[in-house]
């Protein structure tokens, strides 16, 4: 299997999805490391001593309590590149840095190990992966990466990918079209008129990414259908290169009734080119579709 291919298939995998398996917890052992592990160990400089008491009084940003927090905490700082490739982690430096038990420690690095960005290994330690490891489609590190020092370089390639995606889910969905969907897909849109006639972004938001989705999921390929929560990261992540999802308008409202009536008469080629003129750049900004890059 190509490693494309293997990175799309591992794109939908949840960001950290239960407690660990038997004997897991014992991969990230409580043990003085050896001197010279410290060598280039991470500074803490700069990042949230108040992290556990905070938790204690708030469930969490995510609503996953001290675990996602830690989690949220140190997947950015490696994806920023405070702590840089091949970086000790040492647990129990970690838990009393943020004043956390050693049990959410084990568990965080075993969700960031999952997603490619830290490995434990016996008598080596746990270890911060090189970016070619790391799941970049998971939504997680797509958000970390666009609001850090990559934003940039983040926005374009969710961009470019989207305009790969997307338009071929229209296309096969066209061919799949229910009548519940259908009426799904109408649903949405009436929502986002209300909401963007009210000014109400968060609404419209929530309803256009759930179209998005649904598009994808009614293409009828299942791989297809694991990118879907890449669509809806893009679809949070604000600034950079600006798609018409991006900038609520009548334009914009327009392609995804247009995209609807397309499935409603198993119109491939009209759904695909609805979802192309709602990928495309507004005019006003420079590098209107994304375009091959010199090397």
């Amino acid at each position: 299997m190509s490693t494309l291919a293997h990175t799309m298939m591992t794109a939908a995998r949840s960001t950290d999805s239960g407690l660990a398996g038997p004997g897991e917890l014992d991969r990230y052992p409580y043990a003085e490391p050896q001197v010279g592990d410290r060598v280039g160990a991470p500074s803490w400089e700069g990042v949230d001593p108040e992290l556990g008491r905070v938790g204690r009084r708030a469930a969490g940003s995510r609503g996953r309590g001290l675990h996602g927090q830690l989690v949220q905490q140190l997947g950015q700082m490696i994806v920023s590149g405070d702590l840089g490739a091949d970086r000790p982690l040492v647990p129990e430096e970690i838990g009393q840095r943020f004043e956390v038990s050693r049990t959410v420690v084990r568990e965080s690095l075993r969700v960031l190990e999952a997603k490619g960005l830290v490995s434990a290994r016996p008598n080596v330690g746990t270890r911060v992966r090189p970016v070619s490891d790391w799941n970049l489609l998971d939504p997680d590190i797509i958000e970390w990466r666009a609001f850090g020092p990559q934003r940039d370089d983040q926005r374009r390639e969710l961009s470019e990918l989207r305009w790969t995606i997307e338009p071929l889910a229209a296309r096969l969905a066209a061919g799949h079209g229910r009548e519940e969907v259908q009426q799904r897909l109408c649903d949405m849109v009436e929502i986002m008129s209300h909401a963007m006639a009210q000014g109400d972004a968060l609404t419209y938001s929530r309803a256009d990414s759930e179209f998005h989705a649904l598009l994808i999921q009614t293409a009828g390929n299942r791989m297809l259908e694991h990118l879907s929560g890449i669509v809806s990261a893009a679809l949070q992540v604000s600034g950079g290169p600006v798609t018409g999802c991006d900038r609520p308008n009548e334009a914009s409202l327009a392609q995804h009734a247009r995209i609807v009536d397309a499935l409603g008469t198993g119109d491939g080629t009209a759904a695909e080119s609805a979802m192309r003129q709602l990928l495309t750049v507004h005019p006003e900004v420079e590098r209107v579709v994304p375009a091959p890059r010199e090397h």
